[in-house]
């Protein structure tokens, strides 16, 4: 029965989309000048393991545009050519055709002529790159083992496993070779080597411990892939190990495989005296053919072992996928032309795996992770869901009847709430991701966009573990990529500008996120040169949304900037400047329940600060009465209710009362007046003020009473109804009736919108930049 390869497929492309995000954030890490072998290895792997998966599922245009980037990456690993901005662009470049083509493929899209044509540019850059002549950097005897090392950490392009590479003449400036100690080891395994359990690999790396060694491998007998039998040793070896290192030590640790292979073991000095003799007859100086057999040999080296790596790159790749395809009842070998292998057998010689790069940014997890279809994930939170409306049901059922009588049922319906909430809380937590998978978007962003508008910009990350609801979380990229891109165009400075401002000529933009007070806190913050409060003005009048004789606030002033239409930029380009945009920023949020609050101080910087439910899906509310209606509200925007003292009890232009608490004037907010409901308590010392707090201000509402508190399930009010000011969403009571649940900050702005009271906000503090 041939293998179902859909899942494989989808495998492929999501492994595909994360690790064009770790190659991304590693091409923007490139120091420019240096080759970080490290990091270029680890980009090279990518584009490797992307050409590979793609020729299984025969994505030829793939594969090829693959191994032409792969081609240029090959050039830095091998140091042919230096780290220049030209190549990280280019590169930069073949990342976003590379996940614009796995895109089309994976909603199966046709491309069309503005993918081909942008496929086809992209592949003309890569090729017109590889053709521009760079200085070789020329391996030498010293840093031969770091490049053997290197390359044992690397998978070279699967095209070229069986290419010989041609090796240029090298000049050397050292004329005289001294007398070299060391061992000559030829290494011919039998072909069962491996069933032993025998790893030549790690023969290899014993010997390193000895002293610096050199590699050749002998592929002659390496058949085709497709007729590679994965238990047979197809490769022999011969190599150099330099030191002064007892004959003893080597026969250690090649004792484990005495038997299972033909070993010849020859001293340095006896083959450099044969050497020698033999220059002698062709009338050449030892001199010189010690530096032709050392200094060619040690680049040819580098090239002779790529074969070697090659397999067992291979080898590790199909057992890899070997291990990820179904096992019962599946004809391996008919589904991908192999030989009948038992997995079980297979499994009993592991290959050991290669460290990749510690990189906080890749998005592919850990080991520990699995992968979890979204709808399984909301099937599960609404189950969740229904539970706490059924547990809201059952007490209160068990309120109504003699407490006495039923001491078990309420025991077990604490037990039910303990246990609820845990679950709840477990599931919520499957659902939270850290902000990185949205923060990882904004250094190639920045990168292209500094370019793009001659700027140097430093960008810093900070909380990138802080996690939130995955639905926030995308929710909120568009929101987070307009406001980067408002930074960059309107905040910070050219360099010369920030030159004769005093200020170094890289700018500082910040992206950090924390928790407080159950919320997710992100900030954007900037360096560059603040909001012009005139221009601000200028431009409200210009579109009529003041009077020319009103002195407004610099808060009321900031508030402008959420207008549809209001810019404050001179110029329109592809970045920004057309007024569109602020405003649709500050819906989305509000649409999730949350704030968008600006502070700002000219030729110092910016700080925009976003304020984020942590979950979309449940609350724990306080449920007031106001006439025969309930309503709810969050716990965590309540600071306190009290009983009120009419003499404490003020009004303003005959409109808006205020309540003195303390050394504070809080205005209240009747809901009843507000939504229009019919009451029989009105007069303020008859029920209660609930002192909330929402976008920075603080108001009192006006209800009957307050009733119990509980964990509420959120259900969208828009898509069951319509979006409604003030109002968040609704849920469902254990009695079965239905509650809405307030919004402070859409209540405090609905309030502001029916009454002549001013807007009180918080004091802008003079220190933005911290």
């Amino acid at each position: 029965m041939a293998i179902d390869m859909t899942e494989v497929r989808q495998l492929f492309f999501e492994e595909s989309f994360e690790s064009l995000d770790t190659m991304e954030a590693n091409l923007l890490d490139l120091d420019i000048g240096i080759v970080d072998t490290e990091l270029i290895n680890s980009i090279f792997r990518v584009a490797h393991s992307i050409k590979g998966g793609a020729g299984i599922f025969k994505f030829e245009q793939v594969v090829q545009f693959a191994h032409t980037a792969e081609t240029l990456l090959d050039s830095l690993r091998t140091n042919q050519r230096w780290v220049t901005q030209e190549t990280i662009d280019v590169l930069l470049q073949a990342v976003d055709i590379l996940r614009m083509m796995l895109t089309r493929l994976k909603e199966n899209i046709s491309y069309n002529e503005t993918d081909l044509q942008a496929i086809q540019e992209a592949q003309l850059s890569l090729e017109t790159m590889l053709k521009v002549p760079q200085p070789i950097i020329v391996p030498t005897l010293s840093n031969i083992e770091a490049t053997i090392v290197e390359a044992e950490n690397t998978a070279p392009p699967a095209s070229s496993l069986l290419t010989t590479s041609v090796v240029a003449p090298i000049v050397t400036e050292n004329k005289t070779s001294p007398q070299i100690k060391g061992w000559r080891i030829v290494f011919k395994p039998h072909s069962d080597l491996l069933k032993t359990g025998n790893d030549p690999v790690n023969l290899f790396r014993e010997l390193a411990t000895l002293g610096r060694i050199e590699i050749q491998v002998n592929t002659e007998q390496l058949p085709p892939f497709v007729n590679l039998d994965p238990k047979q040793c197809y490769l022999s070896w011969t190599l150099t190990l330099y030191g002064d290192i007892p004959r003893t030590a080597i026969d250690e640790i090649f004792e484990w495989v005495e038997g299972d292979c033909y070993l010849e073991i020859t001293a340095l000095d006896a083959l450099s005296s044969a050497t020698t003799s033999s220059a002698s007859d062709r009338g050449q100086s030892s001199d010189e053919s010690s530096i032709t057999t050392n200094d060619i040999e040690a680049v040819s080296v580098v090239q002779k072992t790529e074969p070697v790596i090659k397999l067992i790159d291979e080898l590790e790749a199909v057992s890899s996928n070997l291990n990820q395809l179904p096992q019962a009842d599946t004809n391996t070998s008919q589904a991908i032309n192999l030989p009948n292998l038992d997995p079980e057998e297979l499994e009993e010689f592991p290959i050991e795996k290669k460290k990749n790069r510690d990189n906080t940014r890749n998005a592919s997890g850990n080991d520990n992770s699995i992968r979890v279809s979204i709808d399984k994930i909301d099937a599960l939170i609404n189950m969740v869901g229904e539970l706490v409306i059924t547990q809201s049901m059952l007490d209160q059922i068990g309120e109504n009847f003699d407490p006495s009588k039923l001491t078990q049922l309420r025991d077990g319906l604490t037990q039910l709430e303990r246990n609820t909430r845990e679950l709840q809380e477990s599931v919520m937590r499957i659902r939270m991701l850290p902000i990185s998978y949205s923060f990882n978007r904004f250094p190639r962003l920045v990168h292209d966009l500094s370019v793009q508008l001659n700027k140097k910009v430093e960008l810093k990350l900070s909380g990138e573990n802080t996690e939130l609801d995955k639905t926030v979380l995308e929710k909120m990229n568009d929101p987070l990529v307009h406001l980067v891109r408002n930074a960059l165009d309107h905040g910070i400075e050219s360099p010369a500008q920030r030159l004769e401002l005093g200020k170094p000529e890289t700018g500082i933009l910040h992206l950090h996120a924390y928790h407080q007070s159950g919320n997710i806190i992100i900030q954007i913050s900037d360096d560059g040169a603040g909001f012009d409060l005139k221009k601000i003005h200028q431009k409200a009048i210009k579109l009529g949304l003041i009077d020319p004789k009103e002195t407004p606030t610099a808060e009321e002033l900031y508030e402008f900037i959420f207008h549809p239409g209001l810019s404050t930029s001179d110029q329109i380009n592809d970045v920004s400047g057309r007024g569109v945009g602020m405003d649709v920023v500050r819906r989305n949020i509000r649409m999730l329940g949350g704030s968008i609050d600006i502070r700002s101080e000219q030729n110092k910087g910016t700080i925009f600060t976003i304020r984020l439910p942590l979950t979309l899906a449940i609350l724990d509310g306080q449920l007031v009465k106001v006439g025969q209606e309930i309503y709810i509200l969050s716990l965590l925007s309540i600071i306190e209710s009290l009983h009120i003292n009419k003499k404490l009890v003020s009004s303003l232009a005959g409109q808006a009362e205020v309540y003195k608490l303390r050394d504070d004037y809080i205005p209240i907010v009747r809901l009843y007046s507000l939504f229009n409901i019919q009451t029989d308590i009105t007069d303020l010392d008859k029920g209660l003020l609930v002192i909330v707090e929402g976008e920075g201000q603080k108001i009192g509402l006006f209800v009957d009473e307050l009733l119990s508190q509980q964990q509420i399930v959120i259900k969208s009010l828009e898509s069951n109804y319509k979006q409604v000011e003030g109002v968040s969403g609704a849920t469902i009571l254990g009695n079965g009736s239905v509650a809405l649940i307030i919004d402070i900050a859409g209540l405090i702005r609905l309030f502001h919108q029916q009454t002549a009271f001013p807007r009180i906000r918080p004091r802008i503090t003079q220190e933005l930049m911290t």
